[in-house]
């Protein structure tokens, strides 16, 4: 609880009261490794904030997963269109390791608006987290080589090699596994000379 309340901190002052109201309107659940937390198809009325584990988002396209993104420690996530438009949801959700989220549903989190109207920032944290994490995918996969994302990925979150299965990483990067294996040798052999 101490990391979303710090999280949130970071936008705005939170009193007594407000942490109080914050943690009646959470709910804390804990996901296996590998269990899915959200499929397609479902209307999102969750928001979930991650406090520990590793979560995947993926699509399935033709009977195959894609992974577009993952989320470790300290970030929301949402299925920002169909939370916000009430419509079935393309996207996937699926923890990686044991995680465990706080979760807000859209009833808990709009009797918090009543009796806190400040609190509508968590609901704007989500969205813009969601907002940016899909324009910078766009942006890489637009502007650089899949070794380029490769490196980015290996600065940015370079524990995910550590945590996340090798096909997950090829697909977040849009190579089969064989070519990010090329990738890792020829940049393993790059750092090396």
């Amino acid at each position: 609880m101490e990391r979303l309340i710090e999280n949130i901190k970071s936008y705005i002052s939170l009193n007594d009261k407000e942490i109080q109201l914050l943690h009646d309107s959470v709910e804390k659940r804990v996901f296996s490794k590998n269990e899915v937390i959200f499929t397609e198809g479902k209307v999102s009325d969750e928001i979930y904030f991650v406090t520990k584990g590793c979560v995947r988002l993926f699509y399935n396209v033709d009977g195959n997963d894609k992974t577009a993104f993952f989320y470790t420690e300290g970030q929301f996530i949402c299925a920002g269109e169909s939370y916000t438009f009430h419509i079935p949801a393309m996207e996937n959700y699926q923890a990686i390791e044991q995680s465990e989220l706080f979760i807000f549903t859209k009833s808990k989190i709009e009797r918090l608006l009543n009796e806190a109207p400040k609190f509508e920032i968590i609901a704007r944290i989500a969205t813009e987290n969601e907002l940016i994490t899909c324009q910078k995918v766009i942006a890489s996969f637009v502007t650089k080589s899949a070794e380029e994302r490769y490196l980015d990925l290996l600065v940015a979150q370079g524990e995910l090699f550590h945590r996340v299965p090798q096909q997950y990483i090829a697909s977040f990067l849009g190579v089969s596994p064989e070519t990010l294996s090329r990738i890792k040798a020829r940049v393993f052999k790059r750092m090396r000379s």
